[in-house]
């Protein structure tokens, strides 16, 4: 087994959080790139160059590390949806999707920064929500502020009750970071948790 430095690129404490469940230990650092999505792009593929993207931008920084980059795209009838920001915006957002259907799209990377090897997957995660009055969704909005999170919800918080049913492998990679994945990945790199 090989002992690396790890580092998180991201600055989400929701991805830290997620990694501190694997008793890692880590180093944070965030990655100045742009996440505009590129032309005829598809919401995996922005999901996986970005992940990438975003654990490349500290090869310097880091060069003997390996480095973890994720990143997000939340779908709901072929639009992206972004992190809200404001009370607004989220009641917006949770509007849209009562009733319906929205996929998130979280790519993993994984870049050993010395040897330049880079190892990527994707996670797919289709959350159903229930129908939903705009005062359950508002009162919902009041309780958890969800103003950082892609699609208006908090999914490890009262988040779950706004759901059907979620399809996915697993339901950390709705958080932000598809934590099945990223073992799947360091253990190629014979990092292993116990």
């Amino acid at each position: 087994m090989k002992t690396y430095n790890l580092v998180l690129a991201s600055g989400s404490n929701y991805r830290q959080a997620l990694l501190k469940k694997l008793h890692l230990d880590f180093t944070v650092a965030i990655p100045n790139i742009d996440e505009s999505p590129l032309a005829n792009e598809t919401p995996m593929e922005q999901a996986l160059r970005l992940s990438k993207l975003k654990a490349y931008a500290l090869m310097e920084k880091f060069p003997d590390h390996l480095i973890i980059g994720s990143d997000q795209v939340a779908m709901l009838n072929g639009s992206q949806l972004n992190k809200p920001g404001n009370r607004d915006n989220a009641i917006a957002q949770l509007k849209a999707a009562s009733g319906n259907k929205v996929s998130f799209y979280t790519g993993v990377c994984v870049v050993d920064s010395k040897s330049r090897q880079c190892l990527r997957d994707l996670d797919v995660c289709t959350v159903f929500f229930k129908t939903l009055t705009l005062e359950q969704i508002e009162h919902y909005v009041d309780l958890d502020q969800p103003f950082d999170c892609a699609g208006g919800f908090k999914s490890e918080s009262l988040g779950i009750a706004l759901f059907e049913k979620i399809r996915g492998d697993d339901p950390n990679a709705l958080i932000g970071l598809p934590v099945i994945k990223l073992i799947d990945l360091l253990a190629q790199f014979d990092v292993c948790l116990f």
